[in-house]
């Protein structure tokens, strides 16, 4: 049984073809590791990071060599890219002649209203949306002293971007509020979410390691969609950010927000457990990262957890006392040995999927 969760409604706009807002579905973004200038390298890791399912990609782009590597990488990308800037003007300038397909940048850390007037020129012209980035940890010094370090200095601090991006009459505008934890984070979004109709990019800043990072961003954005906010959103991990793609759609898939890659339905293993449930159900996971289809697997440990209990997977496998079961929708279609589990549940995912399983 799914429960619908309720979307905020908002503005909608385009990054590249991917569309944020409105009725779109929420997108997921990462953003790359790599020394931006170094072309190759940069490029590899979007491919990774494409393959996983990532929809739009963030590059750093603090220097004019930088930006001068934009065009080639561009060319090459299979995903919107968005250039992340900060101070200099002229390099988010420089970032959309090279073809970007958004900005990240705060407006009123680039030098004055001319200055801001000058990218939004560029902006208009190419239809390029820019996302005001506010986070907790560099807030503008007199917010500080008027409210401290909270989520209402930091929804003030985003109106105050709002406002300098719609007097020069643009409003291709998202934006994000991030703390690096969870109520912060959560509050600044409530509150900003009753004041403007823009869309919102979600996440917590600096959420940690793969582990806490996961734990932390499950919390912050699963509370921030269920209440259904959030149009685009990044898990911010220190890991491999081909990672923070699995994190973000476990997230989605389990709010039932999408429905893509496989849902693994594993028990927690007790003393009824015939098979070690455990290793079995990693490696099972780690073949099957690739699989694009919406796909429930179950990796059952007994038959008290097998059939009967994960009877809405779509195929999976239980061990039993000097026995294995194969079945799909809860009906057993075949008995296997305890020890001969794994090669045919992934066959059976082949033959349901029709993709390519290493």
């Amino acid at each position: 049984m799914e429960f619908p969760v309720p979307r905020r409604k908002t503005r909608s706009l385009f990054i590249g073809p991917v569309k944020i807002g409105g009725n779109a579905p929420i997108s997921v973004q990462s953003m790359t590791t790599t020394d931006t200038r170094d072309v190759q390298a940069t490029l590899k890791q979007i491919r990774a990071l494409a393959l996983a399912g990532c929809e739009i990609i963030r590059l750093t782009v603090n220097s004019r060599e930088a930006a001068e590597a934009l065009p080639q990488i561009k060319a090459s990308s299979p995903v919107p890219l968005i250039a992340d800037i900060h101070f200099d003007h002229t390099l988010a300038i420089t970032s959309i002649e090279a073809g970007v397909d958004g900005l990240r940048l705060n407006p009123g850390n680039i030098g004055g209203q001319q200055k801001v007037r000058e990218v939004v020129r560029a902006a208009k012209e190419r239809k390029i949306p820019i996302r005001i980035g506010v986070n907790a940890g560099s807030l503008e010094k007199d917010l500080l002293e008027e409210y401290g370090r909270t989520p209402e200095a930091m929804v003030e601090s985003a109106l105050r971007h709002i406002h300098l991006l719609e007097k020069e009459g643009f409003d291709l505008i998202k934006v994000s509020l991030k703390a690096s934890d969870v109520p912060r984070t959560v509050v600044a979004y409530r509150l900003l979410a009753e004041k403007v109709d823009y869309p919102f990019h979600i996440g917590v800043t600096e959420a940690g390691t793969l582990f806490s990072g996961t734990v932390r961003s499950a919390i912050g954005l699963g509370i921030l969609l269920a209440e259904g906010i959030g149009d685009t959103l990044r898990v911010s991990l220190s890991a491999d950010p081909v990672e923070e793609i699995r994190v973000a759609y476990t997230i989605l898939r389990d709010l039932g927000l999408r429905k893509q890659g496989v849902e693994m339905i594993a028990c927690p293993t007790c003393g009824r457990a015939e098979i070690d449930v455990i290793p079995l159900a990693e490696r099972i996971e780690r073949r099957l990262l690739s699989v694009k289809s919406y796909l429930k697997v179950a990796v059952m440990g007994c038959v008290v957890n097998g059939p009967g209990e994960a009877k809405e997977a779509d195929v999976g496998v239980a061990g039993g006392k000097n026995v294995g079961l194969l079945f799909k929708k809860g009906e057993i279609v075949q008995r296997l040995k305890p020890d001969d589990l794994e090669e045919p549940l992934i066959e059976a995912i082949r033959t349901l999927t029709g993709e390519e399983i290493p």
